[in-house]
């Protein structure tokens, strides 16, 4: 087997699982999880309808490329979305089985290890950024996301000598866990940075359209590009998906944009590895990228949790308001946050993710997860607002 296997990291839920197996919940109190970011709000339907209408269409094979609508939609959102002057539906754009799948395989189609390969990443972070460095032979360079810097890395603090020997920088904006949205200046800052050092800036975008502020939804790395006159989006990818836009996470549907000149090695990469999208799924996906009338309601959704859920916690939390995402990133009373976990399971049969387990020890050897706490607000407004009930009781009886 890869030996770079034995390098992984168990993924946090794993951890979770054995922290939580020798506790006993009260029985009267009904499960309440906050742990996975897996929108419980309906399936956009016109996208289950289209799925049923082309179900026949599983009998062909898809192509790589996706088909041209597919492209060509996705391209017209983006444009729309993001104040393009021109994305190419034809080299620029490339259908996904969601971002996960695709920022893996980027990694290991982009990373060349037969030179010092890093890979900087957000501190804490999304556990694939890692996992991908980790098995194309890379090491991750962890920058840290704390307080003091508004809870986004601070590339400023990093020195030419370290730049040096990085090939790819992940920005997850708005970032998870912490909800932080990356300003377009600080975007400007990072390409011109790619610029000097020739690296790839890698933008996971994922839930760029669950924002709080209907009049202010959050920038993108390609919008940057387009602000600077680089409609070649030279050195710059973006992912997207529609797992939380359109409450569709098991359609297991994305896309890549951004420079051709990385998007044509990458589809030859993508040709080999067989992970082309079905068709029905890509016609689901056309009908969920043409409409933004539910995504407009979803964002409702979140807005009135968010409101109800911070009216409930503040009082006894300290916590950033997101401006965008489905999390709340609260510092824990006390600061252990693996103990609180276990207390609010064992108390209140409430389940949250440790926020050490989603960072590793960065800067001064510090995890800056540690101490925090990951809430996904992704069910129900009712049970939702339980959840933010009894982790207070549990604060306020300590």
């Amino acid at each position: 087997m890869n030996p770079d296997l034995n390098a992984l990291h168990p993924y946090p839920f794993e951890k979770l699982a054995a922290l939580k197996a020798a506790l006993t919940p009260p029985a009267g109190l009904e499960h309440i999880p906050l742990t996975i970011g897996e929108p419980q709000h309906a399936p956009y339907p016109a996208a289950l309808e289209a799925l049923v209408a082309h179900q026949l269409e599983m009998a062909r094979y898809p192509a790589t490329n996706g088909l041209p609508a597919l492209r060509e939609t996705i391209a017209a959102w983006a444009t729309q979305r993001f104040g393009l002057t021109e994305l190419d539906a034809e080299r620029q754009v490339l259908p996904v089985n969601g971002t996960r799948e695709a920022i893996f395989a980027f990694v290991q189609a982009a990373l060349d290890r037969s030179r010092p390969a890093n890979v900087a990443v957000p501190n804490p972070f999304y556990q694939i950024y890692e996992g991908a460095t980790l098995l194309a032979g890379g090491q991750p360079l962890y920058l840290d996301c704390t307080a003091e810097n508004d809870f986004r890395p601070d590339f400023s603090a990093v020195d030419a000598a370290t730049w040096r020997d990085v090939q790819i920088v992940f920005i997850c904006s708005p970032g998870n866990p912490t909800g932080a949205v990356t300003p377009l200046d600080e975007f400007k800052q990072l390409i011109a940075l790619a610029d000097e050092h020739d690296f790839i800036i890698a933008s996971d975008e994922c839930y760029s359209e669950l924002y709080l502020d209907e009049n202010t939804p959050p920038p993108g790395l390609l919008q940057a590009c387009a602000e600077l006159g680089r409609d070649d989006y030279r050195r710059c990818v973006v992912f997207h998906s529609l797992s939380k836009r359109s409450n569709l996470p098991g359609l297991r549907s994305g896309f890549v944009a951004g420079d051709a000149d990385l998007l044509a090695p990458f589809k030859r990469y993508r040709t080999y590895h067989g992970c082309a999208m079905s068709l029905p799924l890509q016609h689901a996906s056309i009908a969920a990228w043409q409409d933004e009338t539910h995504v407009r309601a979803n964002r409702d959704a979140y807005r009135e949790k968010f409101s109800a859920v911070t009216e409930v916690l503040a009082p006894v939390m300290d916590f950033p308001i997101p401006e965008a995402s489905f999390y709340l990133w609260p510092a824990v009373p006390g600061g252990d946050d693996i103990a609180f976990t276990q207390r609010l399971f064992s108390e209140q049969h409430v389940s949250v993710l440790p926020g050490s387990l989603m960072g590793r020890p960065g800067q001064n050897s510090h995890n800056p997860g540690a101490g925090r706490l990951r809430l996904a607000l992704v069910a129900e407004l009712e049970p939702t607002l339980e959840a933010a009930k009894r982790l207070r009781q549990l604060i306020e009886l300590s």
